[in-house]
């Protein structure tokens, strides 16, 4: 046997995963070493005249959009903005949103990512946390800002497209004739902060830098979309709100394949399935309450989703019945895929080609390793299917947490970024998310994964969606409880839910508790907040 042979051998023992990529994707990329806002350039280059983004009747060229970034970064930097300040965005999805965005990443500042929903207590931990120098906002935010008292320490740049004001990015647009001329932004630098949901204490700042974004286009890119991409024109919708990591990824990489982004404020379903009638988008990002709400419309007709080439679900496990019924309508492959802001976005995926096992998250990207360990200790790796913390490694992952040396010390071990997610690998590297470290339940000694509860339950044709968490129980430690949304008109009771889960899951898996409601609380991705029901 050849000493390549045994080498691949050898690397396919520890990285089974890499027997699985399809032929012809790398296993192994070199990134370049840019920055961000060198995407953009890029791309303006080469497309110069193409539309790169659209907000209702307003479009940009990328050259467009490149130039006003550039006079942008020149207006921020005479009002005594430098690198390494940290300026808030606060702004729906939007142009103002975009041109703010790459103009902070042209001067070296470092975006923090805000969303526009959050009331005053929220926003000053935020921006007290990241010491903002700046926020760019629309005026009917101020009020907020005035309440907590920070409208004199913070500089507002409003978005508004009114120019009175002095600082006023409009303003700064049709004013500005000179760009930045010096460049001083490193790959290794702090882009942006993206506080995470805080469902353990006051949110935390994690620090993404130019590099792993820009690993992250490289390597995503490099794990079988170029050969979506390279099929032609693309256009994505830009609904996933752009302070979330879906959101902001599917931008850039929009910005990067040169593609179409339609930039959409809000998540309305009669209007997202208008734009897709219209437009006929060829990419579609989304969590499961996304797709589950695209196929329970009640106007959806049997053409409406075939321009899709693919289809990428994060931010939470898709049930597998949703999965099978949506590429039934679409005939495009639906992508699982599983990451976290710690790692910038994602970190496993199921071949765009190749072999896609249904009910997993995929194989570990390009230049990604990933491990299964003891929960216990973190030390032990785990063997073949049994379940334990994911842990994860390479340039993606967060340098650390804004402020927060004993997080991130306790997060990141000798490179391993440590997720608090629960998940198995099976023989031939793919990986199951199972539940949250925190999410697990212990009931009478026995560990129960919600996930696997949530699958049983909606496989009945009845739920349109549910959550499975533990609750507190003298007895047991913890009982199971699971809150039912059902799909219109339909009529369930709870003991018919209970008999359902114990044809198909052990006894003491079945929820004890069953509570039917009329809506579930989610983040603005559509994720539900298990943590709002317990």
């Amino acid at each position: 046997m050849s000493t390549e042979i045994q080498n691949k051998g050898s690397i396919y023992l520890s990285k089974p995963w890499l027997a699985s990529y399809p032929e012809g994707d790398a296993h192994q990329i070199d990134i370049p070493s840019i920055t961000i806002f060198d995407i953009l350039e890029k791309s303006a280059n080469k497309h110069p005249n193409k539309i790169a983004l659209v907000d209702g009747e307003r479009e940009l060229t990328f050259s467009e959009l490149k130039n006003i970034c550039e006079r942008v970064a020149s207006s921020l930097y005479k009002r005594g903005f430098r690198k390494g300040d940290c300026i808030s965005i606060m702004v729906p999805n939007s142009l103002e949103y975009v041109i703010a965005f790459f103009s902070i990443q042209r001067l070296g500042g470092v975006v923090v990512q805000v969303n526009p929903n959050y009331q005053p207590a929220e926003l000053d931990h935020i921006l007290r946390n990241s010491d903002s120098k700046g926020i760019v906002a629309f005026r009917d935010q101020k009020e907020k800002l005035e309440k907590i008292g920070l409208s004199n320490d913070v500089i507002f740049i409003s978005a508004d497209q009114e120019i009175n004001e002095e600082d006023n990015l409009h303003r700064w647009i049709a004013t500005e004739t000179s760009e930045l001329l010096f460049r001083d932004v490193q790959p290794e630098d702090v882009a942006y902060l993206a506080f995470t949901s805080g469902t353990t204490g006051f949110p935390k700042g994690v620090m993404i830098t130019h590099s792993n974004l820009v690993s992250m286009q490289y390597i995503g890119y490099a794990g079988g979309l170029y050969r979506v991409f390279e099929k032609g024109e693309h256009c994505n919708l830009g609904f996933a709100p752009l302070y979330h990591g879906m959101g902001l990824y599917s931008l850039i990489e929009s910005i990067f394949i040169g593609g179409r982004f339609y930039l959409i404020d809000k998540f309305d379903m009669d209007y997202i399935l208008q734009m897709i009638r219209i437009q006929r988008p060829t990419i579609f990002y989304g969590s499961p309450t996304m797709y589950i709400a695209l196929l329970n419309h009640p106007e959806l007709k049997k053409d409406d989703l075939t321009c899709f080439q693919f289809c990428i679900c994060g931010s939470s496990p898709l049930p597998i019945e949703v999965i099978k019924k949506f590429e039934d309508i679409t005939g495009a492959p639906m992508v699982e895929a599983w990451g976290l802001s710690e790692a910038t976005a994602g970190v496993t995926r199921n071949p765009i080609t190749g072999l896609r096992k249904v009910g997993s998250t995929g194989v570990p990207m390009p230049n990604i390793d990933v491990k299964i360990v003891d929960i216990a200790t973190g030390t032990k790796e785990m063997p073949i299917g049994e379940p334990g913390e994911i842990i994860v490694k390479g340039p993606t992952v967060t340098k650390g947490y804004w402020k927060n040396p004993d997080e991130t010390e306790n997060s990141i071990r000798d490179g391993w970024l440590y997720t608090g997610d629960i998940g198995t690998m099976d023989s031939d590297g793919y990986f199951y998310i199972v539940s949250r470290k925190k999410e697990l339940i212990i009931t009478g000694g026995f560990n129960v994964y919600p996930a696997e509860v949530e699958q049983v339950i909606y496989q009945h044709s009845a739920v349109l969606e549910a959550c499975v968490y533990g609750v507190p129980d003298a007895y047991r430690g913890e009982t199971i409880k699971a809150a039912i949304v059902l799909k219109n008109d339909a009529i369930l009771t709870a003991e018919e839910i209970q008999d359902w889960c114990r044809e198909r899951i052990t006894r003491y898996k079945v929820p004890r508790i069953i509570e039917f409601k009329e809506s579930l609380p989610k983040t603005a991705v559509g994720k539900i907040l298990r943590q709002q029901l317990t």
